[in-house]
């Protein structure tokens, strides 16, 4: 999979097929491939040699509970008092006066809209999706990949050896 010329992380990050790497450790787990990084870094070994690629990617949702019409107003509501925070501070600042009187209207009118929007756009569902979910990616183990050209020296320090002396790169 190639990294198109156009997407600005093409210019941080290198394409793999572009480098040589070589897989120093596949785990289980992102925290196990972490703490080898970690482990490298602490050594001294230069990290900015190394990838995490996670493999067999899925995505995995968590139905987290029951939607209602009135949950949904309720969360609304909630982003709405933030929004009305944010309009109260800008209006305390741009025009002056009584700072609890603007702010509750503010925080009231936030709310109010907040909860209308929250349970219009729950009743537009029309029942299609009565939960709530947290969806996130995972993936089945993670490689942890190190430019062929200071893969032993990865290794020794992986194993807990000190990070060998090196010569000018070529």
């Amino acid at each position: 999979m190639s990294t198109p010329a156009n997407n600005p992380a093409s210019r941080l990050v290198q394409n793999t097929a572009e480098v040589d790497y070589r897989i120093l450790k596949s785990v289980a787990a992102y925290e196990q491939a972490q703490e080898l990084v970690d482990r490298l870094s602490d050594g001294g070994f230069p990290v900015e040699k190394t990838r995490i690629v996670g493999t067999g990617l899925r995505s995995v949702e968590q139905v987290t509970g029951r939607m209602t019409t009135g949950k949904a107003a309720g969360q609304g509501a909630l982003g709405g008092l933030w929004f009305g925070l944010m309009i109260g501070i800008l209006f305390l600042i741009l025009a002056p006066g009584n700072f609890f009187l603007i702010l509750l209207l503010a925080l009231g009118f936030g709310a109010v809209w907040g909860a209308i929007f929250g349970a219009l756009g729950h009743a537009a569902t029309r029942g299609r999706r009565d939960f709530s979910s947290i969806q996130v990616m995972e993936a089945e183990s993670y490689d942890v990949l190190v430019e062929a050209s200071h893969i032993s020296q990865a290794a020794q320090v992986a194993n807990g050896q000190p990070m060998p002396e090196q010569g000018p790169e070529a």
